[in-house]
């Protein structure tokens, strides 16, 4: 809509005192979206106050291992075999992050991607907060198709020229931040900010080295230490989740078994999303979530005696892109 595109910066006494100082758009493209995937690019648009770009920084990174998906990002091994590894790029990073909001389209994956990069080089990424502009536009309750980048971008009349390059998608989302920003500030809207906990990982066995395409196959999971403390869910909860309906803020979710997507992203985007996350199963829990409903855990034995509507993962993720706001 032409008005959101247009919004005009708030004067700086009407600017909101509690919006952060400055923000850092980061895109990495991956070998994949498991916890042993690694990033194989990066770029930073750094951007002040109000939006405005002050730089950009982009490198390529060798991953040490098969590629992935280049069909997708076009990073083959050949490309990547020359370019620095993630310890060679970390000063550099961090110097791009430090005292930012870390920003980008689905921010806990780009953010977790990242911490665990910082882990394996025994190092710790400098941010503090995130803030994912899915969240935003919801904020802002913006008449977006699905919650993709390029439709995002199309809203703001913002032109892709690469898809799945790092640079371009971070050029495409600093210019799509902007105006969202500046929305915000001038309807008062609340920025959602999420706070960042580093992670550490160890490893017990060298990673496949880059070019081995049998690399998927030889990895396995590493240990993890996360604190998975979370603040209280600003939402009541409004019942159980019916089949065919959207999820509603505030619903409490129990998930349960493996999953494909790495349990603390999906919960992290749970939380993201405004649902309460419970670490165990009672009468008032809305939805369970797992992927083998047959099975005998103690969540899907109580789901069954009380009810409960479970559904998978997959389903999940779908139910994930629409959920409805809180009542009031």
């Amino acid at each position: 809509m032409l008005e959101d595109r247009t919004t005009a910066a708030p004067s700086a006494t009407a600017w909101p005192t509690a919006y952060p100082q400055g923000y850092a758009v980061v895109d990495v493209e991956t070998t994949g979206l498991a916890r042993d995937d690694r990033i194989i690019s990066a770029a930073v648009y750094r951007l002040d106050a109000r939006g405005e770009v002050e730089d950009h920084w982009y490198t390529l990174v060798n991953p040490q291992r098969d590629p992935g998906p280049v069909w997708i990002h076009g990073l083959t091994s050949a490309v990547l075999r020359d370019a620095p590894l993630f310890p060679d790029v970390a000063e550099e990073f961090a110097a791009r992050l430090d005292g930012r909001v870390l920003v980008a389209h689905n921010a806990v994956f780009d953010w977790q991607m990242i911490a665990r990069e910082y882990a394996r080089a025994e190092r710790e990424a400098p941010v503090r907060q995130r803030l994912c502009t899915i969240a935003l536009s919801k904020a802002l309750d913006l008449p977006l198709p699905n919650h993709k980048l390029e439709s995002l971008a199309a809203h703001f009349g913002v032109v892709q020229q690469r898809a799945h390059h790092a640079l371009d998608d971070a050029r495409v989302l600093a210019e799509a931040f902007r105006p969202s920003l500046l929305a915000a500030a001038a309807g008062d809207v609340r920025l959602p900010l999420h706070e960042c906990r580093p992670l550490t990982e160890w490893s017990d066995r060298p990673t496949p080295r880059i070019g081995q395409q049998a690399g998927y196959a030889s990895y396995r999971p590493t240990s993890w230490r996360p604190s998975r403390k979370r603040p209280a869910c600003p939402h009541p909860n409004p019942g159980r989740y019916e089949a065919g309906k959207r999820l509603k803020q505030g619903m409490r979710v129990a998930f349960s078994g493996d999953t494909s997507v790495e349990r603390d992203l999906l919960e992290d985007r749970a939380v993201e999303a405004g649902l309460h996350v419970a670490t165990s199963l009672s009468r008032l829990t809305s939805l369970l979530v797992t992927n083998d409903p047959d099975s005998g855990t103690s969540k899907v034995v109580k789901a069954r005696q009380f009810g409960t509507p479970v559904v998978d993962e997959a389903a999940f993720g779908q139910l994930l892109a629409d959920v409805e706001p809180a009542d009031g």
